[in-house]
């Protein structure tokens, strides 16, 4: 809500929160004009309707708030997996309202509105998931959802986002790889040292630092991403068990030359890869 009150996007910015408290340190927020008790009070005659809860709360948190969303009203969210939620919000998201899928990648290890920040989106990527057959297909879905798949494009655009716009199995399948695993990995690395003297955590450097930081993130955030996106996660660690392997078999090889192939196919690859802000 930060950067969409730094950037001028909209008239009337309008809050609510599972949590009391959180709805308390909402009040008075210079980009916050009003905090409502319910969902549907608070989505009462909102243009745009994001949520921005847990994985598994989402089709709740819709459902909850359908009574309150009127004809026309574009509803989307920010969870890290989609099929199963867009499927879900199509049964609860009330006819002549138009839910489609987001995703900014734009998130850290940490939670909660004190983590906070106006510059969160910018440079980041940001998945936009219509309906399963309506991405590049207008004809079947109607002018309705393609005029708010480009409405949610602008949205995140203006927010400094790049916007791709994939169906959500394609975007599960994605982020398995490009988010799931790297998060699970650092968990799995995690694990293994925890299992060392705990005077071990003192002699690591940046490089032990940057590798576990996401093993940081909420573990109930987490299981819940995780049993969302079972399927393609066992997959992304099928895959990185097998490289893995690859990577033992060159060790107990003694094969230098294969292992100067991996670590330069890894450097290559690591190379190529999009600078983010602040890097």
């Amino acid at each position: 809500m930060q950067a969409v009150r730094e950037r001028g996007l909209a008239r009337h910015l309008a809050a609510w929160s599972r949590s009391e408290g959180t709805r308390a340190a909402c009040v008075g927020r210079a980009w916050c004009d009003s905090v409502h008790e319910s969902p549907a009070e608070c989505v009462r005659g909102a243009e745009l309707v994001v949520v921005c809860v847990p994985v598994d709360r989402i089709v709740e948190v819709l459902a909850a708030a359908a009574s309150g969303m009127g004809g026309g009203a574009i509803v989307s969210d920010v969870g890290s997996v989609k099929a199963g939620i867009c499927r879900a919000a199509g049964t609860v998201v009330p006819a002549g309202a138009f839910f489609i899928g987001s995703h900014p990648m734009a998130g850290t290890e940490k939670s909660g509105l004190e983590h906070a920040s106006a510059g969160l989106f910018e440079g980041r990527s940001c998945f936009v998931t219509p309906p399963s057959g309506a991405v590049g297909d207008g004809e079947e879905w109607g002018g309705g959802v393609v005029k708010a798949v480009g409405v949610l494009e602008r949205f995140w655009r203006a927010l400094g986002m790049r916007t791709f716009v994939v169906s959500p199995q394609e975007h599960d399948e994605i982020v398995a790889g490009v988010s799931h695993l790297p998060h699970f990995a650092a968990v799995a690395l995690a694990g293994v040292l925890m299992r060392r003297p705990s005077q071990w955590r003192e002699f690591g450097g940046p490089g032990l630092r940057d590798t576990t930081r996401v093993a940081g993130g909420d573990p109930g955030i987490w299981c819940a991403i995780a049993s969302e996106n079972r399927a393609q996660i066992l997959d992304a660690l099928d895959n990185y068990r097998a490289e893995l392997d690859s990577l033992r078999a060159v060790f107990r090889d003694g094969d230098d030359k294969a292992l100067y192939a991996m670590l330069s196919r890894a450097k290559e690859w690591r190379d190529l890869l999009p600078l983010l802000p602040g890097s």
